[in-house]
């Protein structure tokens, strides 16, 4: 099946049960389903074509739902983009994926507008939210609400199969720049359906998401809600937790998709407060939940049950921990998920043993097609497998085995930071720092934090007569950075230990 058609099938089954909530709104599935279907009908009358990129430069948001969901119908792949991105990396992203649409907030249509005049493959924009209608300007800009209103609400007739791309979803890279990962309707499936198995998901379920939809692990929770006919609960943020553990209580919330971030801030507050005994469950990636929190997390939510779980954006999910496994082995992540196959290799690509420490390789369905518009990342990532046009996933990850196949991360084998469950790499920020008059040298590391994860520390040089401050760098940072990518430590230095060749030690400034 195709991913929109998932959609379909909960709309047609149970056309008014609730689907979405979301900004005060409470749609069902006939309606969204049939909003989709307005939007994707106009989308094609406005010349978007199957295979176009669209991308939605928006906060988690009814908009944004709509969005995705229309351009699936309307044959084409979606791109989500984390809404606090700046202006550089969205033309960047914009002119690697070749985005004919752009979905952005009315509040920044000047930016809109700018944007669009700098990537010449856009023709269309559609601004989303209060104020669209006075922002909209003859500047190539329209009104997602202009492009509903018209529409007829059936799915528009664009030929489409399982192989065609869904979407493009940009993740950091070792070299600063972020790669476009190519996944297909069969894989966007492959995965969801999945999860949902081992996670026991049924249409009772309701979901509430915290998380950005432009972090697939947030996307997720909206795609394969909409699979298995449950509701979801949309939040902007996780920025006033009581207030989210107010929405779990009315809603009557079944499941919490987390990172390590979110627990630590809940595990820092007086749940007694609230009626959380309706959640069956809580699941965790990103970056591995420590030991002591699992624990806390366990006496705080006795009657739930807790995953721990490991995935990357290269294939969505990999490995999860079933449960009843956490007593026994509490800093593992798991084992492989439903339908899919795992192992470790050295460098010589042989197989190892338990107790071994090795690349953990992945073999399934859910292995995406690579990197957009970059053929050599993606020969170096996803390898030849045992059959013709198979193709293996290298996570460039470590890990070890126990004795019963459970397997524990050990490092990565490059240096991308995650904090926050967001993915950074550090020659971005640095390339940051370096647009500041004044710097000479800089690098940037992560430090363990026991709300982020890892928090991003930079280390500076400057020139004598600079007299920067912190807050110069902050300030500077802010214009240029997503807020996740921003840095929390700053330490100003005379010099960097260097090796003989040049390049900064950062082992040593760990």
């Amino acid at each position: 099946m195709l991913v929109h058609e998932y959609l379909e099938a909960s709309a047609c089954r149970t056309p008014d049960k609730l689907a979405l909530i979301c900004d005060g709104q409470r749609l069902t599935y006939r309606q969204v389903d049939e909003r989709a279907n307005r939007l994707a009908n106009g989308l094609v009358a406005a010349g978007v074509q199957r295979g176009d990129r669209v991308a939605i430069w928006l906060p988690n948001s009814v908009e944004t739902v709509l969005a995705i969901y229309a351009t699936l119908k309307a044959g084409a792949t979606f791109v989500v983009i984390n809404a606090t991105t700046k202006a550089d990396k969205l033309a960047y992203v914009l002119d690697n994926s070749q985005a004919r649409c752009l979905f952005a907030p009315a509040a920044r249509a000047s930016e809109a507008v700018a944007t669009m005049q700098e990537v010449p493959s856009l023709a269309l924009g559609l601004l989303c939210g209060s104020g669209a209608e006075g922002a909209a300007s003859s500047d190539g800009l329209g009104r997602l609400d202009a492009l509903l209103a018209p529409s007829p609400p059936t799915r528009p007739a664009v030929p489409c199969i399982d192989l065609d791309l869904a979407c493009l979803i940009y993740t950091s890279g070792s070299t600063g720049e972020p790669k476009g990962v190519m996944s297909t309707h069969a894989n966007v499936a492959f995965a969801a359906n999945s999860i949902i198995c081992y996670l026991e998901n049924v249409s009772d379920d309701v979901v509430i998401n915290v998380l950005p939809l432009s972090f697939d692990y947030g996307l997720y929770q909206l795609l394969m809600t909409f699979t298995f006919g449950g509701t979801l609960v949309l939040e902007r943020s996780f920025a006033y937790p009581a207030a989210t553990l107010k929405r779990i209580e009315e809603e009557r919330v079944t499941g919490l998709p987390g990172v390590p971030t979110v627990y630590a801030m809940l595990l820092q507050m007086d749940l007694s407060r609230f009626d959380l005994s309706s959640l069956r469950y809580l699941t965790n990636t990103a970056a591995a939940l420590p030991v002591e929190h699992i624990q806390r997390l366990r006496d705080a939510f006795p009657w739930a049950r807790l995953y721990s779980m490991y995935g990357l954006t290269e294939c969505k999910r990999t490995l999860y921990l079933p449960p009843e496994e956490l007593d026994r082995r509490p800093g593992s992540v798991g084992i492989a998920i439903p339908g899919t196959e795992v192992w470790l290799e050295d460098e010589d690509g042989r197989r190892l043993g338990a107790g071994e420490v090795g690349e953990l390789v992945v073999r399934g369905s859910h292995v995406m097609q690579g990197y957009w518009g970059d053929a050599q990342a993606t020969a170096q990532r996803y390898r030849p497998g045992r059959y013709p046009a198979e193709r293996l996933l290298y996570t460039g990850d470590l890990f070890r085995t126990d004795e019963d196949g459970f397997l524990y991360f050990v490092a990565r084998k490059d240096d991308i930071l995650k904090t926050r469950g967001e993915k950074v790499a550090p020659k971005e920020v640095e390339a940051v720092l370096y647009r500041l008059p004044g710097v000479v040298e800089a690098a940037v590391i992560g430090v363990p934090d026991p709300l982020l994860g890892q928090a991003i520390k930079a280390f500076l040089v400057c020139v004598p007569d600079a007299h920067l401050t912190e807050r110069d760098v902050l300030r500077h940072c802010s214009q240029h950075l997503e807020d996740f990518a921003m840095p929390k430590q700053i330490e100003f230095r005379t010099a960097l230990p260097k090796t003989e060749s040049g390049k900064v030690q950062k082992r040593a400034l760990e």
